[in-house]
């Protein structure tokens, strides 16, 4: 079995043993935050752990990394909240402050040892970020995360979502043969069409979280493309036919 095989199936029982300890002691579980590849393995169980009661969230709507909650409010009869908290991380002075990228705050977080289950979007602008990260890890970030890159930064705990930064997609028409998921793939992204296929073949390709496998796949209206290294966008649908044929289609997309 290979490495990743063995992740997956670990991750598997793992989640098959919070569905039971909720289903059991009628409490709620969560899991940490899951990136899209895992989202994808809970996609493929959740017909068999739909009995304990399953939900996603992120901190945010539309968020990509997301923790799963097992158990159901109207079954326990009381609810509990995601575990999860946003922290505004900012430069101490604005003026001298390095042009910071989502890498460079992951890499700042990676390097004081946190694990990837522990954080959630990062929300990055030009010197500054949301972080969405497990309330278990907040203090901890907000004393020990001095510096991004060369830049002193200080983090603060948020609890007005409304000044977090929503996401403006920037809105396209295209013109594709079909709404095939690769045909789109390629023309948001300036890719070949081979391009595209080896996307695929790297299994970076996902529709509302879920991995896809198949190139030719024909999208619906509203579904998100999660393309692994490139972005993503939402597919809005079909808004005319050209004289050749071709569609005119509009796509909302992420950067």
């Amino acid at each position: 079995m290979q490495e990743n095989e063995k992740d997956i199936q670990k991750l598997n029982n793992r989640l098959r043993e919070l569905a039971e300890k909720s289903f059991q002691q009628n409490l709620f579980t969560f899991t940490g935050f899951l990136g899209l590849s895992e989202q994808d393995a809970f996609f493929r169980l959740e017909r068999e752990l739909s009995y304990a009661g399953c939900t996603l969230f992120g901190g945010r709507e539309n968020a990509e990394r997301r923790m799963l909650r097992f158990g159901s409010p109207q079954e326990f009869g009381y609810d509990v909240p995601f575990p999860i908290v946003c922290i505004h991380i900012r430069p101490v002075a604005a003026k001298f402050a390095d042009s910071l990228s989502h890498r460079d705050f992951l890499g700042a977080l990676m390097n004081l040892g946190i694990e990837r289950s522990t954080l959630g979007d990062i929300m990055a602008g030009d010197k500054e970020a949301y972080l969405f990260c497990a309330d278990s890890m907040g203090d901890y970030i907000c004393e020990q995360l001095a510096q991004v890159r060369h830049t002193s930064v200080t983090c603060t705990i948020t609890e007005n979502f409304e000044e977090i930064p929503t996401e403006e997609p920037v809105r396209q028409r295209i013109q594709v043969s079909s709404p095939r998921v690769d045909a789109l793939l390629a023309k948001v992204y300036n890719k070949s069409r081979s391009d595209c296929l080896e996307l695929f073949r790297a299994g970076r390709v996902f529709v509302d979280g879920r991995l896809c496998e198949s190139n030719s796949r024909l999208l619906k209206g509203g579904e998100t493309v999660n393309a692994r290294g490139f972005g993503k966008f939402v597919y809005t649908g079909q808004t005319g036919e050209t004289r050749k044929g071709k569609l005119n289609v509009e796509v909302a997309v992420f950067r």
